[in-house]
């Protein structure tokens, strides 16, 4: 099923990818009541990380912001594996970024901004939402992002 968001995306250049098989013991996303909450969703591209390592060291902060965008791609498809459509969402509710940073590097902000600016892109002003960005030492496969959303839905 493809609706508004989805034409929006494609408007944009984009296509909304195969859902990220689990690195591990979870699900993709999951719905409780009125919300889906997705897993931290890595920039996988066709299965693989296009680049590994830490941001402000092997990763540019330009680099970073664009896998974050991959990222909410990927929390897209997420969302659309539980809700079956896209056009459901009422409105991104929180986004959650982990930047793997250098020790010196204090952009996570400007990095997950990726995210945040692909969601209020594609989904207006539903996608406006709280935020938070966090330096870590490390993520899973050496991804230099990861990120995760919460967003509310409309009634069936």
């Amino acid at each position: 099923m493809s609706g508004a968001v989805e034409a929006k995306l494609a408007e944009l250049g984009l296509t909304l990818p195969a859902v990220v098989p689990p690195l591990a013991a979870y699900q993709p996303a999951v719905q409780s009541g009125v919300y889906v909450y997705t897993a931290g969703q890595l920039p996988m591209v066709e299965g693989k990380l296009p680049v590994t390592g830490k941001v402000g060291a092997e990763v540019t902060p330009e680099e970073a912001k664009d896998l974050a965008r991959t990222c909410a791609l990927n929390a897209l498809a997420a969302v659309k594996s539980v809700t079956g459509d896209l056009d459901r969402i009422a409105r991104v509710v929180k986004v959650v970024g982990f930047v793997a940073s250098a020790s010196d590097f204090t952009g996570q902000p400007a990095v997950v901004n990726g995210a945040s600016e692909l969601l209020g892109g594609v989904l207006g002003d539903k996608g406006v939402h709280a935020r938070s960005a966090v330096g870590v030492t490390v993520l899973p496969l050496d991804a230099p992002v990861e990120v995760e959303i919460q967003v509310e839905l409309t009634e069936a």
